[in-house]
């Protein structure tokens, strides 16, 4: 079930955000969300499609990204509101905001999350992501990391692999698939997408086809970069740099994810902790903030079918205690 934090009549899909790099997904959605919001973090800024969206209806943004090319193309495309001020795009990875020091100390009105990888990531066979044939594994969100995805396969242990085949790409041969990478990578080391299709294919016979492949190149990238276990840090960081009546939007695309944003969002607006059978509150919790979307917004079927990828995309959005 579809659900919305805007009026039930579905705006058509605005294109002019999309750019070579990236068509942004939920863009009203998301402007409905901070509209409220002066100031923003986009903490993913990708190239920079929501940021479009948010400073042409007047909003300050910054602009961070792990990414140097992501930063370079968004740069380039909104160079008259980096001229002007309203812009500024600074080098960093959202799970760490507190280690960006060109915002140290700052807060924000509004914070927005576009979890996963941009087009021009999946696309551009040099960055590694996709399961074409002769396409290096490569995965790395910042390509100045020293561990990528052939790396891990080839050094990561047959518990690892089973625990990422099954708790990021949900799959119920798991330890079957790991024990094939294991079995292969003494023969031969595991080098370009063909070699982990292979074991795929191997494991899930020649029925598997592009959405196992979509499913389990996704797990190994999450594994790759770290990225649950980032996200479960940097949402309270980010949460922290919420000024009183600050708003927190996140995308995700993969039930992990998503999860992990429903379940932080549900605990920060929970005053008690305590166990549902003790009679006194002991713990002395006061809410944080409160949710506001109590079920993700995801595309229209325009969007869907304009942009594929928008398909698994589910808005959350939380709003911390106090008046701006």
């Amino acid at each position: 079930m579809r659900t919305r934090s805007s009026p039930e009549s579905d705006p058509a899909p605005d294109e002019r955000f999309a750019s070579a790099w990236h068509a942004p997904v939920l863009v009203h959605e998301v402007c409905h969300a901070l509209a409220g919001c002066p100031r923003v973090l986009d903490g993913t800024l990708g190239g920079g499609g929501h940021s479009a969206a948010l400073l042409e209806r007047g909003h300050q943004v910054v602009g961070v990204d792990r990414d140097a090319g992501a930063r370079a193309v968004a740069g380039e495309r909104l160079r008259a509101f980096v001229a002007d001020g309203r812009l500024r795009i600074v080098a960093g990875n959202h799970d760490a905001v507190d280690e960006i020091e060109a915002i140290a100390g700052e807060t924000f009105d509004g914070i927005l999350l576009d979890l996963g990888v941009s087009s021009q990531q999946l696309d551009a066979d040099a960055r590694g992501f996709s399961f074409r044939p002769g396409v290096a594994l490569d995965m790395r969100m910042d390509p100045g990391q020293e561990l990528d995805a052939a790396g891990y396969l080839n050094s990561a242990d047959e518990v690892e692999l089973t625990r990422m085949f099954k708790e990021f790409g949900d799959e119920p041969k798991a330890r079957r698939l790991a024990r094939e990478v294991v079995h292969r990578r003494e023969r031969k080391p595991f080098a370009t997408a063909d070699d982990l299709v292979g074991a795929i294919r191997a494991v899930l016979g020649s029925r598997s086809g592009p959405g196992d492949f979509a499913r389990l190149f996704q797990a190994v990238r999450i594994a790759v970069n770290d990225e649950l276990d980032g996200l479960a840090r940097g949402l309270v960081s980010l949460r922290d740099r919420l000024a009183a009546g600050g708003v927190l939007a996140v995308i995700a695309y993969h039930s992990g994810e998503d999860r992990l944003v429903k379940h932080c969002f549900r605990d920060w607006s929970t005053a008690c902790t305590c166990p549902p059978r003790q009679p006194i509150c002991t713990c002395g919790g006061v809410a944080l903030g409160q949710v506001v979307t109590r079920k993700p917004i995801t595309a229209s079927e325009a969007e869907i079918a304009m942009n594929p990828r928008a398909r698994s995309a589910h808005l959350r959005v939380w709003q911390k205690n106090g008046a701006r």
